[in-house]
């Protein structure tokens, strides 16, 4: 299939890929083709959304399972066309993509595409297998305590566990990768046995093994996690420390506490939040980028803590995660850190709107060289 994507013009994109969409079950080539070029491109910024996962979700109304499964198969398209041949013929399937993807090299992929050809999601995992072995999985038995919120007090997890299934709320909710045992019929969180150490995929995790936090009713929450030796000694302590306070232990009332105390320090370190803020102290500085204290507080409570980046349709972006400051008219051509020449902008629109002022490819040698002085900094 000879691909059309890259002869599109920006405008004529973003219609097509929209139209192909709906057309899913007919054109998966097609789809992952422009998704792929849409990525390159990085046209969800001028969109309104800070990342390709976002766009698909939000604009394209994709699940996030659907949208992780495409954006990670137009991701390999763009390293081996073959693939696009192999999807619109039939030959391998969505599911089958994501798990070859991180196996492809231009030594191996026509191989295996070849092998892969017409075999189901758990065929492909067995190829996998016997091509690329993996060393067997340690066991492990993570003791579960007969009371679902709390944790396992001294003995009751073995030596040497790693993770611990933590639940918040009444319901238990599967998150692990691996095989998971069947919740017994007391409420207990599921027990972890086997789970695979997955490597960090090109876009956001797959849903289904992350974290959960699912609503059960009005205003009530079920949150599973899996936690670490460290951490598990940690929230330990802070319920021995919060024992006056909650003395059952509650985890969902230790929760609530840890995050009333970390809340205004999270603030203080993002926007220099203060209870009783101090006069402003016009400290002399050599950094033309230090923005003083009031300035972020004032604008962060104006942009309400949400990207400002707007697209033409008048879509204003979503982004409250990795939010940065950004003058208005840059530090280069004369900008000030006052209430006026500062906004909130998303790590993404930062830089799309730094590329459409000095130009991509100053950008990215700009990039380099901030990459290349971090060690000399460190030391």
């Amino acid at each position: 299939m000879k691909r059309s994507a890259p002869y599109l013009s920006d405008h004529a994109l973003e219609r097509e890929l929209a139209s192909v969409i709906q057309k899913e079950d007919t054109a998966t080539a097609v789809v992952l083709d422009h998704i792929a070029e849409y990525d390159a491109r990085k046209l969800y910024l001028p969109a309104g959304y800070p990342s390709m996962f976002a766009y698909c979700v939000g604009a394209l109304r994709r699940s996030e399972e659907a949208a992780y499964k495409r954006i990670r198969a137009a991701r390999a398209t763009r390293r081996f066309p073959a693939i696009l041949d192999a999807v619109a013929d039939g030959r391998l399937h969505l599911s089958g993509v994501v798990l070859l993807a991180a196996h492809l090299t231009e030594g191996t992929a026509e191989e295996l595409l070849a092998a892969a050809t017409h075999k189901t999601k758990f065929e492909i995992e067995r190829l996998l297998a016997q091509r690329v072995p993996r060393p067997d999985l340690p066991t492990r038995l993570v003791a579960i305590p007969p009371s679902s919120s709390m944790l396992p007090a001294g003995p009751g997890l073995s030596p040497g566990t790693v993770g611990k299934a933590v639940r918040l709320g009444p319901a238990p909710v599967e998150l692990a990768p691996g095989p998971v045992a069947e919740a017994p019929q007391t409420g207990v969180a599921p027990v972890e046995l086997s789970p695979g150490t997955v490597p960090s995929p090109p876009v956001p995790a797959a849903p289904q093994d992350r974290p959960t936090l699912k609503p059960l009713a009005p205003g009530r929450f079920a949150l599973q996690v899996t936690i670490d030796q460290a951490t598990h000694d940690k929230l330990r302590y802070v319920q021995e420390l919060l024992s006056h306070q909650i003395s059952s232990g509650d985890l969902a009332q230790v929760l609530a506490q840890l995050l009333d105390l970390a809340l205004p320090q999270l603030e203080k370190r993002k926007f220099a939040a203060a209870a009783t803020p101090r006069a402003a102290a016009h400290r002399p500085t050599r950094s033309l980028r230090h923005v003083p204290a009031e300035v972020m507080r004032e604008v962060w409570a104006r942009d309400q803590g949400q990207c400002t980046f707007v697209s033409d349709s008048g879509r204003r972006c979503e982004a409250r995660t990795f939010i940065e400051f950004d003058h208005v008219l840059e530090v280069a051509r004369g900008g000030e850190a006052t209430v006026d020449g500062l906004r909130l902008r998303c790590r993404g629109h930062n830089q799309y709107q730094a590329e459409r002022t000095f130009g991509s490819e100053f950008m990215r040698h700009k990039r380099i060289a901030a990459a290349e002085a971090r060690p000399a900094a460190r030391g």
